[in-house]
């Protein structure tokens, strides 16, 4: 498709906002980065936005994404304390990246927001054309973006991205850490999977630490960066405050 296409499509109608969750370093107990997470103005949650998408107003949809968090990221003045924020991409909704970047770049510029701590991450959760997605990461990489695998070990992508292409964050599946302290097969999976990365330079992040138990095992093998609800809950419009290891209740987890 070209830009022209971008530029005609029907806008995303639905209003929307985002909570950010914390990304944190469990060894300094520093926020590595916030994660935006779509929500409805409404009250509606991810699924029902994310159900309003279309193949006529995804772009829009992407584009108001990547706004709204940048807007919102300023106003919170996230990077006082270090930390980046980090954007859901669709990968289908990019037709050229220097042209798709254009309204990414103008919210930064308008609200002081540093390039540099901004993160892109996708997901690798549907079929996509490895090469189009090479050009997106390394246009972004090319202009000073960092970039981001979501989901790893759950997609499409996986190793053979990996092989043509190293990121600068891999964020490992929860399905992978959900009970890793008492599942074995999945301790060697992730362990392995841990020295992969970090002989291709690539940082590792475990997201969807639910208990102490888990954050313990993880930790055992040598992971810094976590996500979940043990350390932090999405906070809608606002950052919230990690509960850090020593200091964390258990949480319901149909919170």
């Amino acid at each position: 498709m070209s830009c022209v296409g971008c530029k005609d499509g029907a806008g995303f109608d639905l209003p929307i906002t985002m909570a950010f969750q914390p990304i944190v370093d469990v060894t300094t107990q520093t926020v590595f980065a916030y994660e935006a997470l779509v929500r409805g103005k409404d009250g509606r949650g991810a699924g029902q936005v994310l159900s309003h998408i279309s193949h006529d107003n995804r772009y829009a949809f992407d584009q108001l994404c990547r706004t709204t968090a940048i807007d919102l990221a300023a106003g919170l003045d996230m990077t006082a304390g270090g930390a980046s924020l980090s954007i859901n991409f669709l990968p289908n909704a990019v037709y050229e990246p220097r042209a798709c970047i254009r309204a990414t770049l103008a919210a930064a510029m308008r609200t002081n927001f540093p390039v540099d701590r901004i993160i892109f991450e996708f997901t690798e959760s549907e079929v996509m054309d490895t090469d189009h997605i090479l050009n997106i990461l390394r246009s972004y990489r090319a202009m000073g973006f960092k970039t981001a695998i979501d989901d790893f070990g759950a997609g499409y992508a996986g190793l053979g991205l990996l092989s043509v292409f190293q990121p600068d964050i891999v964020k490992l599946d929860m399905a992978l850490v959900r009970d890793i302290d008492t599942n074995t097969v999945k301790r060697t999976i992730v362990r392995h999977t841990l020295n992969m990365l970090r002989d291709l330079g690539i940082q590792p992040v475990c997201e969807g630490i639910e208990t102490l138990d888990e954050h313990d095992a993880l930790r055992d093998l040598g992971v810094d960066l976590m996500q979940g609800y043990l350390l932090a809950k999405p906070a809608l419009e606002a950052l919230s405050p990690v509960a850090w290891p020593s200091q964390a209740a258990p949480v319901a987890l149909s919170a």
